[in-house]
């Protein structure tokens, strides 16, 4: 059976731009997941998503594009983030805006390597996507990128569409270069918000925390609603030309003080390391967050575990696991989760 797939049609336009392409991507996995975040029930998981990217050429040498994913679109909003980015570009100089990462994210880079259907390895509460103050607001982020030699410079900035508080802004810098046998990445982000903001957003947090009936309830209340003032981070990654690969993240972020509960310093580290031979991709990573949400003594940690077999074609056969423990002096909690499936790529 061929699998037909109309991935790029080229679009040449008579007036104005020079030319025009889009092209149709996806994926697809199925599999089962369980674990206690499935409430220790083996279930089946599907999961589609298709993108569209679709980018053009001005007479004058500007780049443009535009990028839909359908899988997180609900709607086709224009002032809330939903899945699309939009760009435009000239020499080595980029301006992104919509569902695009700030420059924190932008620059950092996470410790996962593999994957798993229902991202298994990285659902554990000792993982950082490194996703800072993104999403401060109704997660529409401008983002400009600068690249020059094996550095990429990033800006950022998210509005508060009330006009209530502040922007939140976001700097950051990457380097990546091949090195003897090896490729060496390093990156340092920056991003600060409205410290009023994150004040309220200590009270409803709080507020919402304690109603929880409880402990894991009142975690989950709290990280939902609370907001970080500030956060600056590091990452460190090496890729050998063996197939090991090692990377490390360090972050600090700043909470609003609550009736003296917080230590308003939460400090994260995490280690992923990984190895690839022919098809198979084995990665682990490991991460623990003190004085997690800025709560004096609260530790989160957790580790994460893929395990991907590429079958060729697109086709790869994938299993994940994770598992975490939150823990205050009296009290903790404990989850895992497992995946095992197929993944999809056309």
């Amino acid at each position: 059976m061929k699998n037909i797939l109309f991935a790029t049609t080229a679009l040449v336009a008579t007036a104005g731009a020079a030319s025009a392409e889009i092209a149709l991507t996806g994926w697809a996995e199925m599999g089962i997941v369980g674990g206690s975040r499935y409430g220790d029930t083996t279930q089946f998981f599907t999961d589609v998503d298709v993108t569209f990217t679709m980018t053009g050429e001005a007479d004058n040498g500007l780049t443009f594009g535009a990028v839909v994913d359908l899988d997180e679109n609900g709607a086709f909003g224009n002032t809330t983030q939903g899945g699309e980015v939009i760009h435009v570009a000239y020499g080595n100089a980029k301006l992104s805006m919509g569902d695009v990462d700030g420059a924190f994210d932008a620059a950092l880079q996470e410790v996962n390597i593999g994957g798993s259907i229902d991202d298994s390895e990285t659902l554990h509460l000792g993982f950082s996507g490194n996703a800072g103050l993104d999403g401060s607001y109704d997660g529409q982020i401008a983002q400009f990128a600068y690249s020059f030699n094996s550095f990429t410079g990033y800006l950022s900035a998210e509005i508060d569409d009330t006009g209530t508080f502040d922007p939140v802004w976001g700097i950051g810098v990457k380097y990546s270069a091949d090195i003897s046998n090896a490729t060496v990445g390093v990156g340092i982000g920056y991003q600060a918000g409205d410290q009023n903001f994150a004040d309220a957003s200590a009270l409803v947090a709080f507020a919402a925390a304690a109603a929880a009936p409880t402990f894991e309830g009142a975690v989950v209340a709290f990280a939902a609603n609370a907001a970080r003032s500030d956060i600056w981070g590091i990452s460190l990654d090496t890729t050998f030309n063996n197939g090991l690969q090692a990377r490390l993240n360090y972050a600090a972020a700043n909470y609003s003080d609550i009736a003296g509960l917080n230590d308003e310093t939460e400090t994260f580290w995490a280690l992923g390391l990984g190895y690839s031979m022919n098809a198979l991709t084995i990665g682990v990573n490991y991460g623990k967050y003190d004085d997690y949400l800025g709560i004096n003594n609260l530790e989160a940690k957790g580790y994460g575990l893929a395990v991907d077999y590429d079958l060729g074609g697109g086709l790869q056969a994938q299993l994940g696991y994770g598992k975490e423990e939150v823990s205050i002096p009296g009290s903790s909690f404990e989850n895992d989760t497992f995946s095992l499936g197929l993944r999809m790529d056309f």
